[in-house]
């Protein structure tokens, strides 16, 4: 944030052309018009400030120290007054924030979801003890401050853990349970647990990059590996791909994507729950194929299992959209050592301004 943002651009156009540019030129990075607000999911934990006022915000870097935070340049600022009350109410109420060591209180984090299409909100209330004081009147007065919030949802969490989310699943408090978000003329279901892009308009970005890569038509065979709640397959299914797969690990994901999929009508696409690394292989063995190879995998990249099933299965095309260009180099010097492929093209996008992150889609071509 000490640099201007046209600087941020040139830092992390070089940092990509330092890593990727022995397999290609690199295209100019593709930025925001206003780098700011851009954050739809925002995280933040409970506890007090320095005046014993309960406050929300970050923990400082390698501690469980509470940073308190007010609002923040890269946060819609519609969450940044959904915490706001909540700070507020919780005083008001002696919702005490939730002590880890003692195993005692009450509020330990919230997440927040905004809808930029729809303009709603999800509140998960994360807590160590449930019900919390004036359960009711808490609900019913953050409801009336602010009336965009269309769910309220809570998670239990009293394990010693980094994870704000504890694996006891979400009960909904209040309301459909959901929100709705409209990426590339597409309407999604964003769940509490569910992944969603956290900067829907440079994804949007992003998505329209790799579909301009992989040149659909109508008789191509499409995977899109690692498909969370199916965006990516969605997206190339509606822009002309013949038959769509995707593959994910996590159910809760598939169904997501699977109701994605019938909201949105699209009768040529499907979804499987398994391994894709697995499932790539078997296709391999069945001497089956397909045309384009969609992968956008976490931070730490793809591993050798599956690039070996992917270089296997052969696909015409693999498109690799990467949050994290070390991994990415790691990986491309995999697949070109070890198959015909050659880089067709690299695109930078910035997803993250002001943070070091940068995305970055890597066209593969047999």
């Amino acid at each position: 944030m000490d640099y201007s943002y046209t600087r941020q651009l040139e830092e992390k156009q070089y940092y990509v052309e330092e890593l990727l540019d022995q397999f290609a030129p690199v295209a100019p990075i593709l930025g925001m018009e206003d780098p700011t607000e851009y954050r739809t999911k925002v995280q933040a934990v409970f506890g007090y400030d320095y005046h014993g006022k309960i406050a929300s915000g970050i923990y400082r870097s390698g501690t469980h120290h509470l940073v308190p935070i007010r609002s923040c340049l890269v946060q819609h600022p519609k969450a940044d007054a959904i915490l706001a009350s909540i700070r507020s109410l919780a005083n008001r109420f002696h919702i005490t924030p939730y002590e880890e060591d003692e195993g005692y209180g009450y509020l330990r984090h919230v997440l927040v979801k905004i809808s930029l299409s729809t303009g709603e909100a999800m509140v998960v209330l994360v807590c160590g003890q449930w019900p919390i004081p004036s359960q009711a009147d808490f609900l019913s007065a953050l409801r009336q401050q602010n009336p965009e919030i269309s769910t309220i949802a809570l998670n239990i969490n009293r394990e010693q853990t980094s994870m704000v989310l504890s694996e006891h699943g979400v009960k909904i408090l209040w309301g459909k349970g959901y929100i709705e978000e409209r990426l590339c003329g597409l309407d999604f279901r964003v769940s509490p647990t569910s992944f969603f892009q956290v900067n829907p308009k440079q994804a949007e970005v992003l998505y329209t990059v790799a579909m301009r890569m992989a040149q659909l038509t109508s008789t191509d065979k499409v995977i899109d590996a690692y498909c969370g709640t199916g965006t990516i397959a969605l997206i190339a299914a509606s822009k002309g791909a013949g038959e769509v797969l995707g593959l994910e690990v996590n159910q809760e994901a598939i169904d997501d994507a699977e109701s994605n999929a019938e909201k949105n009508k699209l009768e040529n696409v499907r979804f499987v729950c398994e391994d894709a690394s697995t499932y790539l292989k078997k296709l391999a063995k069945e001497k089956q194929s397909c045309d384009v190879l969609f992968l956008d995998p976490p931070r730490s990249g793809s591993d050798e299992r599956f690039l070996a099933a992917a270089i296997k299965l052969a696909p015409r095309k693999i498109v690799y959209i990467s949050c994290n260009p070390l991994t990415l180099e790691r990986d491309l010097r995999y697949v070109l050592r070890f198959s015909d492929y050659w880089v067709g093209g690299i695109q930078p996008v910035d997803m993250f301004p002001h943070t070091n992150h940068v995305e970055t889609v890597v066209l593969l071509q047999r």
